[in-house]
């Protein structure tokens, strides 16, 4: 059964460690493509058999959270808000932190700090005390579970304190309080961070969220983009946004398609032309009819997409999970050996022995680890989609790293697909605007995709014009004509072998007036293209069905060195084959043809006037046909897996030196709560960083 991706709407995460207690619940349940984001309150995951969701709903709400219908999404309660919560237990906390500098004598009463300090350490209970019963009732312990344990601890040996009078040196209510506190703050901040760098879907969606004007019999009616039906007619003004694909059956304007294209240049639309939804018409009227409405108009599959992608792992990640699974378990045992070692071999005490401990749990942060690789990921995937490129997975963006190889294919990537003239040959006693004028009038007559390609090339250019009282088209040959001079030409493939690249040729009362060279123009940035990846170290190859000479002609024009001409699908594959066992191989292509060369390199990439089956069967979609989005993409990538291993350096960094630093107690455990706090804020940070810093090759 094929996999498919279930999304949830999930209430009562609050920070990320609430989020890897589902992750895991649901990788342990052999899930795949596992996403949980607490910030958006979604969980997503792929599953072959959906009728195991009931039982995985019931798993996921004994883990203390609840599964909530879209429709009936409720706004989070003011008292559960993660928020409001740090702002409660603040107002406590900072009075129990000013006996510290402040000689006022009653903040020194043990019976005012444990009144202070209950509240709050109530609060923690209730916020992190809940998920991490419920994390260990499952066995998949989180964070929770570090930070419950080391503010109980303080808390219940401060109390201890109080009711057998032994003095303020026992008394660490500001510590219980403290760590509950700017855990919270710590939740508030990532949870405003991580929100940046989911922002791309949820501006997508946005843009689905629109009304439209329908024509009905007595006018014109207002309604919702998602009430439009295929076959309605609408209007579509100026300053509107188009609400959903159709075509356009009257008006002319021009629409900035960048939100799907990344390229700001407003395109012209006529009759006929199709219009994409979330487009927005810059200028001029239109009328418009429905043909994509909801799941399938453009814009619903590009957010389908990048909803997939967030959830497809890059292997990098794997190493992070691992540690992350097994980090909970391995600092309460390092805080055990702590609190033991240092009371049994050294004379430091209970107290010391115990704070010490209490700073090895509160200042380990598996959460950087678990936000290390999405954080990046969402980013890299969101500025992609800006500038038109649709990534479908984050193990994309590691495909592309080293990559050694891109194989392109010839018509349509790096040429246009448009045919022109690329030398005309005249013959002695003919003049190039006698042959212009013979061309156009002939090629006039034919409905062939070259034949107008001519035409439209040829009308810049002086020509003489001669009048034709009949044409034909002869299939596969060309076309025979007749002027009103009873002058007959033919202008058709070369009888004869012609030299070098002519491969037309036109006759006048079969003596031959001109050889033609016609060809497929080359893209305007395809030598630009070929020259960057060459720079940065990639073999650019050419690897087409098109005739040889041809393919040698384009490489050589471009500087592309390896070329592999005349190719069937079946030979695509084997040469993608050849060149991905000597190193990562990218294939670009948009034909039917390349379709099985694109799903079997490294990384397939589509253009996005390709055929359906080219789209379906690539990683990569570049929704602009600029070659620029070809080095853009390589560039965003390698620069979302510079981002990811600067994360998970941090990550590790951070828990190796701070656990045993804080294990030697040079760390009280108010300053390793508030390290631990900013440790996540800081992996956030870097990859919020990816969204507007420049990037280079």
């Amino acid at each position: 059964m094929a996999e498919q991706l279930v999304e949830l709407n999930v209430t009562g995460m609050h920070c990320n460690n609430c989020a890897m207690s589902i992750h895991k619940l649901l990788e342990k349940k052999g899930l795949q493509d596992v996403l949980v984001s607490f910030a958006s309150e979604e969980v997503k995951f792929s599953t072959g058999d959906r009728q195991t969701l009931p039982q995985i709903i019931k798993d996921i709400e004994s883990l203390g959270f609840k599964v909530v219908d879209e429709a009936n999404l409720q706004p989070t309660p003011f008292y559960d808000k993660v928020e409001n919560k740090f702002i409660f237990c603040a107002l406590f906390t900072a009075p129990l932190l000013l006996h510290m500098v402040l000689p006022w004598h009653f903040l020194h009463n043990q019976i005012v700090q444990l009144i202070l300090c209950l509240p709050v350490f109530l609060m923690g209970c209730l916020h992190f005390g809940k998920s991490a019963f419920s994390s260990l009732k499952n066995g998949v312990p989180n964070m929770d579970v570090l930070i419950f344990i080391g503010s109980t601890s303080a808390f219940i040996y401060s109390l201890v304190g109080t009711v057998q009078n032994l003095g303020e040196h026992y008394l660490f209510y500001e510590t219980c309080a403290t760590i509950i506190t700017l855990v919270l703050l710590g939740n508030v901040l990532e949870k405003r961070s991580v929100n940046q760098t989911t922002s791309a879907v949820k501006d997508l969606m946005k843009f689905q969220q629109v009304t439209a004007n329908r024509v009905i019999k007595d006018g014109v009616e207002v309604v919702s983009a998602k009430e439009i039906l295929s076959g309605d007619i609408l209007l579509v003004n100026e300053g509107d946004q188009v609400p959903v694909d159709g075509d356009v059956l009257s008006g002319d304007s021009l629409i900035n398609e960048a939100m799907i294209t990344g390229e700001g240049i407003p395109v012209s639309k006529t009759k006929y032309d199709k219009v994409i939804g979330g487009t927005i018409v810059q200028q001029g009227n239109i009328r418009i009819m429905a043909t994509k409405v909801g799941s399938n108009s453009t814009l619903s599959q590009i957010i389908d997409l990048m909803k997939k992608a967030q959830a497809a792992k890059p292997p990098v990640q794997k190493l992070g999970d691992k540690v992350a699974a097994i980090f909970v378990p391995v600092v309460i045992l390092i805080a055990l050996l702590t609190f033991v070692i240092t009371y049994f071999a050294t004379d430091a005490g209970l107290q010391r022995s115990m704070m010490n401990a209490i700073a090895v749990m509160v200042i380990s942060c598996p959460c950087a680890m678990g936000l290390a690789t999405p954080t990046a990921v969402m980013v890299g995937l969101g500025r992609a989609a800006k500038n038109g490129i649709l990534i479908k997975g984050g193990d994309t963006i590691e495909a592309v790293a080293n990559t050694k190889y891109v194989l392109f294919d010839k018509t349509g990537t790096l040429t246009t697909g448009k045919f022109g003239i690329i030398e005309i040959k005249p013959e002695e006693g003919f003049t190039m605007e006698q042959i212009r004028g013979v061309i156009t009038a002939v090629e006039e007559r034919s409905n062939h995709p070259i034949a107008r390609s001519l035409v439209g090339g040829l009308q810049a250019y002086p020509q003489q014009k001669i009048i034709l009282r009949t044409a034909t088209e002869e299939k596969g040959l060309g076309m025979r004509a007749e002027d009103v001079d009873g002058n007959n030409y033919f202008l058709g493939m070369a009888k004869h072998k012609t030299p070098d690249h002519f491969n037309l040729t036109l006759y006048r009362n079969q003596v031959r007036m001109a050889q033609i060279a016609v060809d497929d123009t080359i893209k305007p940035d395809a030598a630009s293209l070929i020259a960057q990846l060459k720079k940065t170290g990639i073999t650019p190859v050419l690897v087409s069905g098109d005739k040889a000479l041809r393919c040698k002609v384009l490489a050589a024009t471009l500087g592309i060195k390896e070329v592999h001409a005349e190719m069937l699908p079946d030979d695509k594959l084997k040469v993608v084959d050849m060149y991905r066992k000597k190193g990562k191989t990218i294939m670009i292509g948009d034909g039917i043809n390349d379709a099985p060369a694109l799903t079997q390199a490294d990384v397939g990439v589509s253009m996005n006037d390709a055929s359906h089956i080219a789209i379906q069967s690539a990683k990569v979609i570049l929704l602009n046909t600029d070659l620029k989005s070809v080095v853009k993409f390589l560039q965003i990538s390698r620069h979302t897996l510079l981002t990811i291993k600067q994360n998970l350096f941090w990550a590790f960094a951070y828990n190796i030196v701070a656990i045993p630093v804080a294990a030697l107690g040079f760390l009280n455990p108010m300053v390793g709560a508030f390290a631990m706090a900013f440790s996540d804020v800081i992996v956030i940070g870097n990859s919020i960083r990816l969204k507007s810093k420049r990037i280079a090759p």
